[in-house]
């Protein structure tokens, strides 16, 4: 049986989520929707796939953040199989390759799933299903992406285009398609044939690296002498900063997935999977029946349609309509809903203003 690899992204930054998400401290690493950290709901997730055969998970991390992983992952009885410490993040391209790299050393008939680590998945079941889905056309050599089946025309996601079927729940990928306009992403709800990219990959590691070698070749040379200059220390591998730093910065999508012949999609994938991409997603997710999402210490009279959290003094609310209030030990936010993308706003004036210790 083919053995699967899941290697765990940690390298988000969660800025939407401010003031609780911070760079010392992203959202991955905190409890949002239940008393589990984002990271051990998806270490716990990894952990469930009924009969298939999967290897301890792995990560990629910032190097600042190895000792959470390893806390995290130790609450959750379980020991990484590789720590990949980043110095400096270069987005998801130089992750994928070397990633790859490791996995063709390390196990050149096995399949890597990468996933990132602060998404949430409501059906770990169905999860493992759909990747089950797509485990034969990973082993002919496709590089396999998740379709989530859109349920509203969302317009902060990007959009994959279905092709030619090529087996049960899989596709040819046809195209991909950046963040639509709210006109254009109506169009592809009606039509059917358009799904959210969660960003989740299963591949061998072989057909990525001559992916890379095929359309992102700048990626492989600075990739290789990073990982001959970075030690493999019973399974943490520091990678080199100053070889680290010559990899190019670019997302896997545009570096290959967007180019590639072989592309293959899993799809339609129905799991209840939410990236918890700002304060209204994660309302959405944890709202009671009386419309509220609202922590412990908090007292709220007459709100609706409001989320409340705290993890530092009581927050007390009035009549608050549609509201976002974020309270921390040094911060407190305050939004109507329908800005909760503004968040970037406050974070740019942070920067300008050089206060370091709030991001």
């Amino acid at each position: 049986m083919t053995t699967i690899y899941p290697v765990i992204m940690c390298g988000g930054a969660g800025t939407r989520l401010w003031p609780v998400s911070r760079k010392a401290s992203p959202k991955q690493y905190h409890a949002l929707v239940n008393e589990r950290t984002m990271l051990e709901d998806t270490v716990l997730r990894v952990a469930k796939a009924g009969e298939l055969d999967i290897a301890p998970p792995s990560f990629v991390s910032a190097q600042d953040h190895a000792d959470i992983i390893k806390t995290q992952c130790k609450n959750q009885g379980i020991s990484p199989l590789f720590l990949i410490l980043e110095p400096f993040g270069r987005n998801t391209a130089p992750v994928a390759a070397i990633v790859s790299e490791i996995f063709q050393a390390h196990d050149p008939d096995g399949l890597v799933l990468l996933l990132p680590a602060d998404h949430f998945i409501q059906d770990a079941a169905g999860f493992w299903a759909r990747i089950k889905d797509g485990i034969a056309q990973a082993q002919a050599g496709a590089l396999m992406t998740l379709g989530i089946h859109p349920t509203s025309p969302e317009t902060g996601y990007g959009y994959i285009r279905s092709g030619d079927p090529t087996g049960t729940n899989t596709y040819m990928v046809d195209a991909f398609v950046e963040k639509p306009e709210l006109s254009i992403a109506k169009q592809y709800l009606d039509s059917g044939d358009y799904y959210w990219n969660a960003g989740i990959f299963l591949f061998a590691p072989d057909a990525m690296l001559s992916a890379f070698k095929s359309h992102a070749p700048e990626f492989l040379i600075p990739c290789q002498n990073t990982l001959s200059k970075s030690p493999n220390q019973d399974g943490m591998i520091v990678l080199d900063a100053d070889e680290f730093a010559k990899c190019p910065a670019n997302s896997i999508d545009f570096a290959i997935m967007e180019k590639a012949d072989n592309v293959g999609l899993i799809a339609p994938v129905d799991i209840g999977w939410n990236d918890i991409g700002s304060w209204t997603a994660l309302y959405e997710l944890t709202k009671s029946e009386n419309g509220n999402a609202i922590s412990e210490n908090v007292i709220q009279i007459d709100c609706e349609g409001t989320i409340i959290r705290t993890d530092g003094p009581l927050v007390a609310g009035v009549g608050l309509d549609n509201f976002i209030v974020i309270a921390t030990h040094d911060a407190v936010l305050v939004m109507p809903k329908d800005r909760a993308q503004d968040v970037k706003s406050i974070i740019a004036q942070l920067e300008d203003k050089k206060l370091t210790d709030l991001l």
